[in-house]
């Protein structure tokens, strides 16, 4: 590939990523709502401790690499004295720091959350949360090419722009269903930390929606059927959906494909190993015309359950 054909493609890598895909993808969302939805901290009896990479378009030069570290811990959870009796309210907190970089853009975001989780009867429940935290953008000059020497980023000059993150979430979850929403980034810029004068605008940030839902089917004792659903809205870009369908066997092992529109087709598996360890992979089938240049892309996520006094395996709110 030329120098000149790899610099283009690496570009349009970068805007892609500032219109429709501002916010990094999970293929594996699913696992781990809580990168979407803050209502989501403290859902679970334990300390939900969670790695990742994801490389996306390998073979493509400049294209996205996100790490993330999720935590998130319940606080004062009770559970009901038996079960025709509503479990108790209880708190949730969490953090999540992530870095995304594209190209000559590199995105860190740190942030912090809070849920409040009500049971509304013995077997449904409902949470909201709250995230705040900081976002980091900047651009990186000495990976550009200029035809212009009197750009102001010749000579190695970056864009550099920080701001406020809020993020909110509602969660309606039960032992088979949960349905969930959440906006992201809804302060847009106006929580700007930055004094920039120099192309502030091609790093603003836009107000981020997200639609979940998901089911567990039992057709079997050992075997659960579990759809799931994801509707992105960010504006001025057209919405997006990821819809996905994993089938898990004696709640340990799990294999699973999702399709996001006009993107990928995902293939993906795991294995809850012990009380402590769970292990997923995805891989992503490039259906757009990136898959010319595109081998695909690859995710992988570790789990760890920490403060698990009670030895779950397999989670019992988000599978």
């Amino acid at each position: 590939m030329t120098k000149p054909l790899i610099l283009i493609l690496s570009l349009l890598t970068v805007a892609m990523q500032a219109v429709g895909q501002q916010r990094p993808q999970y293929s594996q969302y699913m696992l781990n709502n809580f990168l979407l939805n803050p209502a989501i901290a403290g859902i679970e009896d334990y300390a939900d401790i969670r790695l990742s990479h994801r490389r996306q378009w390998v073979g493509l030069d400049g294209a996205p690499s996100t790490y993330y570290l999720s935590a998130h811990t319940p606080l004062n959870k009770g559970a009901a004295s038996n079960k025709y009796h509503k479990a108790l309210a209880h708190h949730g907190v969490g953090a999540t720091i992530h870095t995304d970089k594209t190209g000559p853009l590199r995105r860190t975001g740190l942030s912090v959350s809070y849920a409040y989780h009500l049971p509304l009867t013995n077997w449904l429940n409902v949470s909201a949360g709250v995230a705040t935290g900081l976002i980091r953008n900047s651009v990186n000059a000495s990976e550009l090419d200029f035809s212009n020497d009197n750009d102001p980023l010749v000579g190695g000059g970056n864009i550099n722009n920080t701001v406020l993150d809020l993020n909110l979430g509602l969660w309606l979850y039960s032992r088979n269903f949960s349905v969930g929403v959440a906006g992201a980034q809804l302060l847009e810029d106006a929580g700007s930390l930055s004094a920039n004068t120099r192309g502030e605008a091609g790093l603003s940030l836009q107000r981020h929606y997200f639609i979940t839902g998901s089911y567990r089917l039992e057709p079997t004792e050992s075997i659960d059927v579990i759809p799931s659903v994801m509707v992105k809205l960010a504006g001025p870009s057209p919405a997006s959906i990821d819809a996905s369908l994993r089938v898990m066997y004696a709640e340990r092992f799990w294999v699973g494909g999702a399709y996001r529109h006009e993107d990928a087709l995902s293939a993906m598996v795991g294995v809850y190993i012990s009380p402590l360890l769970d292990l997923s992979y995805s891989y992503d089938f490039t259906t757009s015309e990136l898959n010319q240049v595109s081998a695909g892309t690859h995710e992988i996520v570790l789990g760890f359950k920490l403060l698990n006094d009670r030895r779950i395996v397999c989670p019992q709110w988000v599978w």
